[in-house]
């Protein structure tokens, strides 16, 4: 696994389309009981190099119902977003997450792991790529059961997605326990 990690980490397959040079930022642990299928790294990840190390890293801790010291244990989360690297600024949060990282390096990571781990897939991106079907991300998260107990799709955590948790409050008051509930099992 660290031979694997330290290739991705030096990847540059997708240098000329980045606004920064690349960066990837990934963990994971062959014993990692979750791993956390994000969307890529923003600008301020990119800036620290540390995942998740801004708002929606906080939002996300408090719907898995654990701390900074739980969640940056790389035997607890493994992080293997879609894209390793930050893709650029859009109109509205960043641009979507390079194709090249997940087509070339999620399989031969996910085939280190020797524990069974639960994987969350945190927005429509890694539900697209991971789960069949033309559904939709508020269908995909509202009928999570369904997809475990391999998968646990989530809406991603960022600010700018305020308006679809506005308008699913169900998700906080009713899958948040639930998915808080599974975490706990799965890291005790």
């Amino acid at each position: 696994m660290k031979e694997l990690l330290t290739n991705i980490i030096n990847c540059t397959l997708c240098k000329e389309h980045l606004p920064l040079e690349p960066k990837p930022i990934l963990r994971a642990h062959k014993d990692s009981k979750i791993v956390l299928i994000g969307q890529a790294p923003g600008r301020v990840v990119h800036k620290s190099g540390i995942d998740w190390d801004d708002q929606s890293g906080k939002q996300l801790r408090k719907w898995l119902g654990v701390s900074e010291e739980t969640f940056y244990r790389d035997k607890n989360f493994a992080i293997l977003p879609m894209a390793f690297c930050y893709p650029g600024k859009a109109k509205t949060g960043d641009l979507p997450p390079r194709k090249e990282c997940a087509p070339q390096w999620h399989q031969s990571v996910i085939d280190h792991f020797e524990s069974d781990p639960l994987y969350i897939l945190i927005g429509s991106y890694a539900c697209k790529y991971y789960l069949e079907g033309k559904e939709n991300l508020t269908h995909r998260v509202k009928n999570y059961h369904h997809y475990l107990p391999q998968y646990f799709p989530i809406p991603h955590p960022s600010p700018v997605n305020r308006f679809w948790r506005s308008k699913n409050p169900w998700f906080e008051t009713e899958t948040v326990p639930q998915l808080q509930q599974l975490i706990k099992n799965k890291l005790s």
